[in-house]
């Protein structure tokens, strides 16, 4: 009898996770866009990069005094990858539809864009939604491969910081093959919101 080798799961949990952004990655690209002008753009963060990331959302948090910048942090730093997903959101639709507060597109792409905290605006609402759509399609592929993740707008503004995309507005989705899904169930850190 042939020697059969064995493998155990902790020696290809990570590249089954690398393997299953790919199919993601598909997902998001084929997801339906309005009318069918793709904005969209994708990224994957693994290894050295992903500590980086990891590190920006530390020091952000520092920064800031932001809780909730630290406590994602450590989720994303159990994830085995983290898979951006971001959009062109200054290119609009030309129907004068009024979402982005704008009364034409027109007046909307003369508008002065500005960086904020976390993303740049103002944004084409079609092109939001085209980002939700695509990051829908791409967890949904996740869940049918059982791969841990959770949609985070922090991960996504250091990857932004750190301009691992050149997208407007980027989320981001960190993505794990452990026992218990580490980015769920999480100690909640006391909020106390601030009167604006």
């Amino acid at each position: 009898m042939a020697n059969i080798p064995v493998i155990k799961g902790k020696g290809f949990e990570a590249e089954a996770v690398i393997e299953a952004a790919k199919l993601m990655v598909n997902s998001a690209r084929t997801a339906p866009k309005s009318a069918g002008i793709d904005d969209i753009e994708i990224a994957l963060v693994y290894g050295a990069e992903k500590d980086a990331l990891v590190e920006k959302m530390l020091e952000i948090a520092e920064e800031k005094n932001d809780i909730f910048f630290k406590r994602d942090a450590e989720s994303v730093k159990k994830a085995h990858a983290v898979l951006l997903i971001g959009v062109n959101g200054g290119n609009p639709l030309w129907i004068n539809c009024g979402a982005c507060g704008f009364e034409t597109c027109k007046e909307f792409k003369n508008a002065e864009r500005k960086d904020y905290e976390h993303f740049k605006g103002p944004n084409c609402m079609f092109k939001l939604l085209d980002l939700g759509i695509a990051i829908g399609s791409a967890v949904k592929t996740a869940s049918l491969l059982n791969v841990d993740n959770r949609i985070m707008f922090r991960a996504g503004t250091a990857a932004r910081k750190l301009k691992y995309l050149e997208s407007d507005v980027v989320m981001a989705i960190p993505l794990a093959s452990l026992g218990k899904n580490p980015f769920f169930d999480r100690k909640a850190p006391i909020f106390k919101p601030t009167k604006q």
